[in-house]
């Protein structure tokens, strides 16, 4: 997702991608040096210890990874960091639904179950849609 969300921002905008899995970062700082990208912040480390920046992001984007999290509501609370007073929550996820592919059914979360997290972690929900067959959309605000 940071790629797309990098060529939205453009040039005078910035992205920060975090992934616990540092081959992942490289390969995402390799793609981006070969398309000249310079918008990019990316780092390794675990969601739970990271707060990327204060108050500056107007996006925090979870891309169908809440349900990874070993402390959703740490993650929570670090996304409200993160924003500006007017900022936007989005978390696309896995429907809890038995599909062939994705992660295993028993770690997904129920919409309601994904959105009672957000609210719990201060955040208002301003809509819940389907985003296609598999997949589902929270966004919310501070």
């Amino acid at each position: 997702f940071s790629i797309p969300a990098a060529r939205l921002v453009g040039e005078t905008g910035r992205v920060y991608g975090l992934d616990s899995n540092p081959q992942a970062i490289e390969r995402l700082r390799t793609r981006a040096a070969q398309e000249g990208m310079t918008n990019l912040q990316l780092r390794a480390g675990r969601a739970e210890d990271a707060v990327l920046c204060e108050a500056c992001a107007h996006f925090v984007f979870f891309g169908i990874v809440l349900h990874d999290f070993a402390d959703p509501a740490q993650i929570l609370t670090n996304a409200a960091k993160m924003l500006k007073p007017d900022g936007v929550l989005v978390n696309l996820d896995w429907k809890k639904a038995p599909m062939e592919f994705g992660p295993p059914e028993e770690i997904r979360f129920t919409e309601k179950k994904a959105a009672g997290l957000i609210e719990a972690g201060g955040f208002k929900i301003i809509t819940i849609k389907d985003s296609g067959l598999y997949h589902y959309l929270i966004i919310a605000r501070l």
